[in-house]
């Protein structure tokens, strides 16, 4: 895993670091490196899972790997970046199973009422790529109403519950075989207005 460069330095300033990193083992494989500081706290790797998305896992499915990446990694992402002045969490993770795209979309809306309404909304997007988060200045009192894009058309199906600043989202897909479903669950939080950042 590569040393933090010079952007990570410049974006903690005037704070004393302390790196750590998780070096591949048997008891855990996951990749990430964490920065706290008297400044705010940094961490980035791919230790996530439904557990952190706050729902459970669809039975028998099996996490993806990103194709688009060559070191063949996980399409697993954990990022935060918490200060006092702002905060900001991204966690994704990407599933594949082989039922059909209605019964997993049929599970996650049953799962999801727990965190209030469920919105279903429709995307040309691939599950994970359409995830929007608050940046109105003018409106820091409180959080956006979650809604669908303007068309809500498509084959990926968005189950979202929560508000534009702390949301959960699961994207369903059918497959790219034509078997089966890839589908990615989601959870974005955000405080502060973006002028903060």
């Amino acid at each position: 895993m590569h040393r933090p460069t010079c952007l990570l330095a410049l974006l903690l300033a005037g704070g004393i670091c302390a790196f750590a990193q998780n070096s591949d083992n048997s008891n855990n494989n996951s990749k990430h490196f964490d920065v706290q500081s008297s400044v705010g706290d940094l961490h980035l790797g791919d230790d996530a899972d439904a557990r952190k998305v706050g729902v459970p896992l669809y039975p028998g499915a099996q996490l993806k790997a990103d194709e688009s990446d060559k070191d063949g990694d996980s399409g697993r992402a954990n990022l935060s970046l918490l200060t006092e002045a702002f905060g900001f969490k991204l966690i994704v993770a990407k599933y594949g199973s082989p039922d059909p795209p209605d019964k997993i979309v049929a599970f996650y809306r049953n799962k999801l009422k727990k965190y209030g309404k469920v919105l279903e909304c429709h995307s040309q997007k691939h599950a994970g790529d359409g995830i929007e988060v608050n940046n109105d200045d003018k409106d820091s009192s409180g959080s956006k109403q979650l809604k669908c894009d303007d068309n809500n058309s498509g084959p990926v199906t968005e189950l979202k519950v929560g508000t534009e600043d702390r949301q959960r989202v699961v994207a369903v897909e059918p497959a790219d075989s034509g078997k089966g479903t890839t589908f990615a669950l989601v959870y974005v939080y955000t405080r502060g207005k973006q002028g903060d950042i």
